[in-house]
């Protein structure tokens, strides 16, 4: 029988229908990725990054770069001018988009993976990750800075090389003051400390766990094999964590997409940072979501904002669990 579920960062209903659910044998593999110029070298790999003035950079013994941060060549936000916003018309309200737009780039190896071929490599990533919110946080007109990782094209990469983006921004994004609202008015305390504590007790959730990390698919979750990464130390913002923190975070990630491959192949996914905004001194605790593109939105879903999922969480943390995964 389906049933609705709370998702309490958010305030929206989420249906839970098992009995729709395919055999996750029938999950599909994504597309090979096609880069938009094929004719074209891939301008992510070192031969083509040759004098490209870096935002960041890691390098290795050797004096060549292995991790970097560039500016994106075709930013969505872009300036430092204040957020203003115009009104030119009785409907028609905007705003300069002004901030930046950044790519990092996780690995020189064109067919290398953008959560981290190793653990050394997810947590140089973080690292590089919250070296980068730390910079932002000192820049007067950006407020929230999104970190995005998108792999494959359905999940809305453009390039097949392991990158991800970091986008300051002159405003918080609608999703955020939803979660910051919730974080205010739920009683228990913190949300996602209470989640984490309960889904250790009930444990039919949990993916893994450790001293820096719960991993589960949440009792909310919208879309099948939905991930939710907690950290167990309760900080407001990714930058308040300890390098050994954002570190176990980057590993957490990396495991819970090698169990997503074990388990359904070379799926597109997403992985999205949330993180208060900056100077933000309110109620919140930072997170990451890790969403696979197993399916496709429809029209119930685009028309009321209610999500259908086919699959359970708690069966889709049980296979997850289950699957072998490669070290």
């Amino acid at each position: 029988m389906s049933h609705l579920r709370l998702n309490l960062l958010t305030g929206r209903w989420v249906t839970i229908v098992s009995s729709r659910a395919k055999r996750p044998t029938d999950f599909a593999e994504r597309k090979a990725q096609v880069e938009s110029d094929p004719n074209l070298p891939c301008p992510f790999c070192p031969e083509a990054q040759v004098g490209v003035p870096p935002i960041l950079e890691r390098l290795d013994a050797d004096g060549h770069w292995h991790q970097r941060v560039i500016p994106n060549l075709y930013p969505a936000f872009d300036g430092h001018e204040s957020f203003a916003v115009h009104h030119s018309g009785p409907v028609h309200i905007e705003a300069d988009a002004s901030g930046t737009h950044e790519v990092f780039i996780t690995s020189p190896k064109h067919t290398g993976r953008p959560e981290g071929d190793t653990a050394d490599d997810a947590i140089a990533t973080m690292q590089m990750i919250k070296e980068r919110f730390t910079e932002h946080a000192q820049v007067p007109n950006i407020r929230y800075t999104q970190a995005i990782i998108n792999h494959g094209r359905e999940a809305g990469a453009s390039m097949s090389h392991p990158h991800g983006q970091i986008l300051g921004l002159p405003f918080v994004p609608g999703e955020l003051v939803d979660e910051q609202r919730a974080f205010s008015r739920f009683e228990g305390g913190c949300i996602l400390c209470a989640t984490a504590q309960a889904e250790l007790v009930d444990g039919v959730r949990v993916i893994a766990a450790n001293d820096d990390v719960v991993v589960v698919c949440p009792y909310w979750s919208e879309t099948p094999y939905e991930v939710l990464i907690i950290p167990r130390h309760h900080d407001l913002h990714l930058t308040d964590t300890s390098d050994q923190g954002v570190g176990a975070v980057g590993v957490a990630i990396r495991d819970a997409v090698n169990a997503l491959r074990a388990a359904h192949g070379d799926i597109a996914f997403n992985v999205v940072f949330h993180t208060a905004p900056h100077h933000y001194q309110g109620d919140y605790h930072w997170h990451v979501h890790l969403y696979p593109t197993l399916i496709t939105t429809a029209g119930f879903e685009r028309g009321t904002g209610v999500m259908i999922n086919i699959v359970a969480p708690e069966q889709a943390a049980e296979t997850l669990r289950r699957v072998p995964v490669d070290a």
